[in-house]
């Protein structure tokens, strides 16, 4: 057997005591037996228990007095008692008191073995919690967050102090350039931390459905609402709620969104009943606001409610002396991936890190290392592993090969094309995409492609 989880049995009845002592122990735990309760408290100081079977009527005692000893204690034991004059006064009063099980006797091997099995998932359970939110006190540690490069250090400066507050926060950037941890940076480290984080993306459900997402809806408010729903903004309710891409967000939407920044109050889709709510906010956005502003795409107003504390975030290329430090950091997180141990990474591998441009920022180097570590078949990272390449050295395009300087139209024709190209590869030919980041539409893109006769790119 396996299995050698401490147990101790308590019962003044020693038949039962010794039926269950046995039975555990062929199942494999490690059993002490206690037929009294100053034995039990002697045992409980000496040694620690995963689970503790108690009766409940105990000469000079009860499992109640054993029960408190141990959550007096803050031991991670789990109480299970055992009764043969079972009352419902008795069970209540034991799981309030933080009983994990209450059983009448007489009781069968496989009840036994089934509640004490439940009790060491539980406890299983709560550790793996556990551990997991002291890996993610440590990864939103401001102090242990990754970064050399002055830009992003006044950065996290910036996020110390919006931290402590309630205020609410705007996040801009290029896409990759990690809005979303920052924002968990903030929650992690507010006086809302504990409470829930929701994160909301404006530009991945149509209207109607993000308006359901963010306030809910009542039965029968549109087709398909079959039942009420709470939206998002209730689940964050203590907490906080991220609004990413809000510079996608419809006008119907963002009137909608500047009562809740006045007043915190809204109403579900179909319903007159007005919900309050207590939640800090934070958004985010890869678009310039003040430009939509002025296009009439987003409201002045809401722009100025949203935009109380600005943090812009640098792109990747921009802070390069944290390029070698993010690529150290994500090998060994992702280094799991591996086929077998990888030490590092060749300084031919990271000269070459450091040279390319990122256009897709941190996430693009993170995507990079992740895929390097699967391919690698040496003790370290080399540029054959890497997707990226070092950046061509072409030739001046306002140059000619004679020297001869262009005229201005047609030095811009060759700087335009060269633009367009770098975008549509920067977005991976996505028009849309590349439209946005020209700040043109797209039909005046598909023009200027066809005239430059890159329609294939």
């Amino acid at each position: 057997m396996a299995n050698r989880t401490p147990v101790l049995v308590l019962d003044d009845d020693p038949i039962v005591l010794r039926s269950l002592t046995e039975y555990l122990g062929l199942e494999g735990y490690e059993v002490s037996a206690a037929q009294d309760l100053q034995t039990a408290l002697s045992l409980l100081a000496e040694d620690r228990f995963s689970v503790v079977l108690t009766d409940v009527r105990l000469p000079e005692g009860t499992g109640f007095d054993v029960l408190e000893h141990v959550k007096g204690l803050d031991l991670a034991t789990s109480v299970i008692m055992l009764t043969g004059y079972g009352t419902i006064e008795d069970a209540v009063r034991a799981i309030k008191m933080g009983a994990f099980d209450y059983v009448t006797k007489p009781v069968s091997d496989d009840e036994v073995k089934l509640s004490v099995e439940r009790a060491i998932q539980q406890q299983e359970l709560l550790a793996e919690n556990s551990r997991l939110r002291q890996q993610l006190n440590v990864a939103f540690n401001l102090n242990s967050f990754v970064c050399v490069d002055p830009k992003m250090k006044r950065v996290l400066d910036m996020v110390r102090v919006v931290a402590g507050t309630d205020a609410t926060v705007l996040i801009t950037g290029e896409s990759g350039t990690g809005k979303t941890m920052v924002a968990r940076l903030i929650h992690m480290n507010s006086q809302r931390t504990g409470r829930p984080f929701i994160e909301v993306s404006c530009g991945v459900l149509p209207d109607t459905l993000l308006e359901s997402e963010l306030f809910g809806h009542v039965k029968g408010a549109f087709s398909g609402a079959i039942a009420d729903k709470k939206g998002r903004f209730e689940a964050a309710d203590k907490g906080t709620i991220f609004l990413d891409e809000i510079s996608l967000a419809s006008p119907s939407l963002q009137v909608k969104m500047l009562r809740v920044l006045e007043s915190f109050k809204f109403e579900p889709l179909g319903s007159n009943n007005t919900r309050e709510v207590d939640v800090r906010l934070i958004l985010a956005t890869n678009q310039g606001l003040e430009g939509l502003v002025k296009e009439g795409k987003f409201r002045e107003d809401l722009y100025y409610r949203v935009n109380v504390m600005h943090i812009d975030l640098p792109p990747l290329r921009e802070r390069r002396d944290d390029v070698a430090p993010l690529a150290a950091f994500f090998l060994q997180k992702h280094r799991g991936l591996a086929l077998h141990p990888i030490e590092g990474m060749s300084e031919q591998a990271l000269e070459l890190l450091m040279s390319y441009h990122w256009p897709g920022n941190v996430r693009e180097l993170e995507n990079v290392i992740q895929r390097a570590i699967v391919l690698c078949r040496k003790s370290q990272l080399t540029p054959d592993d890497l997707s990226v390449r070092a950046p061509s050295r072409e030739p001046d395009p306002l140059m000619p090969s004679d020297g001869e300087i262009l005229p201005l139209k047609e030095a811009m024709k060759r700087v335009e094309r060269r633009l367009i190209l770098s975008v549509l590869k920067a977005s991976n030919g996505n028009r849309k995409e590349s439209a946005r980041r020209l700040g043109i539409n797209r039909t005046t893109l598909y023009n200027k492609m066809h005239e430059h006769g890159i329609m294939d790119a």
